[in-house]
């Protein structure tokens, strides 16, 4: 399918370009981006004028669930999610059942992704065999198979010895290692953020030093081995910090946060609320304001859902027993949007954390609109309004903290290879 998007502000931070422009889609690859551009024969039109028009968003951190956990998601149901939220490419995490720490598994994601998929996947395989942390998985193999990085998210690996190793092993064959930071013997029986709310409500807390401490542990040795680091979804100030310190150093560190993280507190639990339980938890108004501050002086590199759909039946129980996690794809772009709003981000900014440092981070050769890219591109409504409800999410679950609120900003369309996957 040949596109040309017409009139759109487009933005790519790639090239720093922001301007109002068309697109020229030819074959599945990007053709022209200039001023009046004429539309060849046979090629179909789309309006973007008063739209945003950036690369295609990419997020480094979903759970698909597939295989073997398909009740809560698969990935024919997670990248129609993906798509209408407006990302072009995932990449799932390997805490899947069996774990992603083979070609098998491997090779069967990209497979199914490929014939039934709607947006772009790619696979992370595990760091450790079985994500148990006894013993490295075979890196090598993963990365043959088509993984693109490693970790054990779900699961720390507590061994500061195999982490060291697995750093030094992925260094050497050029694979990201993804680090899941969190102290266990700190975390206990915690069930949410360690503070007041939790106090009033009678529920065990995680102190914040529970993140710190591993984040700090892992940065030191992405320094003590020299090898490139990646920590997963930083929730506290002092996250912020030691990564912040870190980089001025000149270690090879890069990080994500989630939504979910600067837009809500530890206050969303009250009354119970179990789609508000997540790992790590939510935190306290001062962890927003140090998130922010951190996605504002570039500290913090991505922004990421870490999409983790649950079944009814695994949240609609008591708050100490129910499993952690909130379906994300969908609400990203509006919230993230909020930022730009807020005076946090400029749109540029916002783009370049959404999509070109996700993909960068993960050696993708997308989140560009450089002729002869990839014709990956998400055509955003900045005033689209509209509510989150069950029945219009896309994911097979519905464990959202936002049901009933409304949402301004989202897709228009999600264009992947050249072809409208989505359109709102």
């Amino acid at each position: 399918m040949n596109l040309l998007i017409k009139g759109g502000r487009v933005i790519d931070p790639s090239q720093g370009i922001d301007g109002t422009f068309d697109i020229l889609v030819e074959n599945g690859l990007v053709k022209e981006v200039g001023s009046m551009l004429p539309a060849p024969a046979g090629t179909e039109t789309v309006d973007a004028a008063g739209l945003i028009v950036t690369p295609g968003l990419v997020d480094m951190h979903v759970h698909l669930r597939d295989p073997g956990l398909e009740y809560k998601e698969d990935i024919v149901s997670g990248t129609k999610a993906a798509a209408a939220g407006g990302f072009t490419t995932v990449a799932c995490m390997p805490n899947t059942k069996p774990v992603n720490d083979n070609k098998a598994v491997t090779s069967y994601i990209i497979a199914k992704a490929q014939n039934e998929g709607v947006v772009n996947v790619v696979p992370v395989g595990a760091i450790t065999q079985g994500s148990k942390g006894e013993a490295l998985a075979e890196m090598g193999d993963l990365k043959e198979a088509g993984c693109v990085a490693v970790s054990d998210d779900g699961h720390p690996v507590t061994n500061s010895e195999l982490m060291r190793r697995a750093l030094e092993y992925a260094k050497g064959m050029g694979i990201m290692v993804i680090s899941h930071a969190e102290d266990l013997s700190l975390v206990g029986d915690g069930v949410m953020n360690e503070g007041f709310t939790a106090t009033e409500l009678g529920l065990k807390g995680i102190p914040w030093a529970a993140e710190d401490a591993a984040v700090a542990r892992d940065v030191y040795l992405a320094e003590c081995t020299a090898s490139p680091l990646h920590v997963a979804h930083i929730s506290t100030a002092g996250s912020v910090r030691i990564i912040r310190n870190a980089k001025a150093r000149g270690v090879k560190v890069s990080c994500e946060t989630a939504p979910h993280y600067f837009s809500l507190t530890d206050d969303a639990v009250r009354g119970y609320n179990t789609n508000a339980k997540m790992n790590p938890p939510l935190r306290g108004a001062a962890a927003v304001a140090a998130i922010k501050e951190g996605l504002r002086d570039g500290t913090i590199d991505a922004i990421a859902t870490d999409h983790a759909p649950h079944h009814l039946d695994e949240k609609d129980v008591e708050f100490n027993i129910a499993l952690n996690g909130i379906v994300g794809l969908e609400t990203s772009l509006p919230l993230s949007l909020k930022l730009v709003e807020e005076g946090v981000l400029t749109l540029p900014a916002l783009v370049e954390k959404m999509s070109c440092n996700p993909a960068r981070i993960l050696g993708l050769d997308r989140g560009t609109l450089k002729v002869g890219a990839v014709a990956d591109l998400t055509v955003i409504d900045p005033n689209a309004a509209w509510t989150v409800t069950a029945e219009g999410l896309a994911s097979k679950s519905k464990n959202s903290p936002w049901l009933g609120e409304p949402m301004k900003g989202g897709a228009a369309y999600t264009i992947v290879g050249g072809k409208i996957v989505y359109q709102r």
